[in-house]
């Protein structure tokens, strides 16, 4: 069994053996992931050590104290908080080498193709087709594997697709059953022809979205994760875990959108109201709870096995965010309006909390939307969580096909 002891003498033979002064950034990483650094709980030889996860703060704390470098969770989330558990719990041993250490190292980026214009809070309604290139059945009881899948559809609100290598694909393969029955979940090349990646300008200036436009594209069965029909179980599994990752994300004491307000409030004393000193003090209380329970849920987390708990701090961080936000705009007054760049760009970071208090305003109105919407996510909260009785659902049982749209 890996304990504190022996994580902590592991971490330091990293160091001595790669210097962080003297090593490329790169290497270091790939050196980290080969000695079972990268993340603590995953099995040994991918990146891990099968060891508790709540361990990983013991090799963190080394590696910080030696000014070592880390990879960047807002470059390269999806594939961190999404992708990797995915892989780790329905991949085939060769996709889980293929895929998991690029992905944590950062050589690879990921996004998700799972939304669509018709197919957002409805996720199961997804239109996108994957049809076997030899034309032979698509259900999962008939399916073989081998051979190849073409896909024709669209994706939206795609973030980082500018910038993927892989991305996380979820299509139709059954149009004759039920919509949640007839999904089967890929990986698919960014690179490929027939992917078409364009820009979605927000609200901020800036298209840290995109609309994605698949056309004919070949992905091989050896891309397929989980059995053919049963995508949706494969989809829970990267859904709870990006609530999970947005909303349960590491964060210092005052880290996130609580911290510029903080520090605007200790430095312009001149812009301090009663009014708006109790609402800053409720929500740092508030914030400062949300980010104990998210470390104390992260600790909770069984490997690649979110619960619907973390829906719950998914919604919580959006509310937060927004509320937040809010009150900057508020102390700031006449200033809080300014926004610095209007210019149209294309990130390379998902940033939420960005550059001044009129991004910090404008972008958290996006919290309540990705990853979940906060009325979905209520819905999940008081089903699978409180045990309260589900809505009614019309077409839980009508086949795909016969669904109006």
């Amino acid at each position: 069994m890996t304990d504190a002891a022996e994580l902590t003498r592991r971490t330091r033979e990293l160091l001595a053996a790669k210097p962080p002064a003297s090593t490329d950034r790169i290497d270091f990483l790939k050196a980290r992931f080969d000695a079972g650094l990268a993340w603590v709980h995953y099995p040994e030889g991918l990146g891990g050590l099968g060891a508790p996860r709540a361990l990983q703060a013991v090799v963190d704390a080394e590696l910080e104290a030696a000014g070592a470098p880390d990879n960047d969770p807002r470059r390269i989330g999806i594939g961190l908080g999404m992708a990797a558990p995915t892989i780790l719990r329905y991949g085939t041993e060769e996709q889980k080498r293929r895929f998991l250490r690029p992905l944590w190292v950062g050589e690879e980026v990921w996004c998700q193709l799972f939304s669509e214009p018709g197919a957002g809070s409805d996720l199961a309604a997804l239109g996108t087709r994957a049809v076997r290139s030899d034309g032979g059945p698509s259900r999962s009881s008939e399916a073989q594997s081998g051979g190849d899948w073409i896909v024709n559809g669209q994706k939206v609100w795609t973030s980082s697709a500018h910038l993927a290598r892989w991305a996380i694909l979820i299509a139709r393969t059954d149009p004759e059953v039920p919509k949640h029955k007839g999904i089967t979940y890929f990986v698919c090349d960014m690179t490929d022809p027939g992917v078409d990646v364009r820009p979605l300008r927000q609200v901020t200036g800036e298209a840290e979205f995109n609309e994605v436009f698949l056309t004919d594209v070949r992905i091989p069965d050896a891309h397929r994760l989980g059995e053919v029909g049963d995508g949706w179980r494969v989809a829970q599994t990267t859904l709870n875990n990006e609530r999970v990752a947005i909303g349960g994300m590491r964060l210092p004491r005052e880290g996130g959108m609580i911290g510029p307000v903080t520090k605007t409030w200790r430095e312009r004393p001149e812009l301090r109201t009663p009014d708006l000193h109790q609402r800053l003090l409720k929500l740092w209380v508030e914030a400062e709870v949300a980010r104990l329970a998210g470390e104390r849920l992260r600790q909770q987390l069984v490997v690649g096995q979110p619960g619907p708990e973390g829906a719950g701090m998914k919604l919580s961080f959006a509310r937060l965010n927004q509320e937040i936000s809010g009150l900057e705009v508020e102390l700031l007054g006449e200033e809080g309006l300014l926004y610095e760049d209007w210019t149209m760009r294309r990130p390379e970071l998902v940033d939420f909390v960005g550059r001044d208090a009129g991004y910090r305003y404008l972008r958290s109105k996006g919290n309540s939307i990705e990853g979940g919407t906060s009325e979905v996510l209520l819905n999940i909260v008081a089903e699978r969580v409180l045990g309260l009785p589900s809505e009614p659902r019309t077409d839980k049982d009508v086949a795909w096909k016969d669904l109006a749209r």
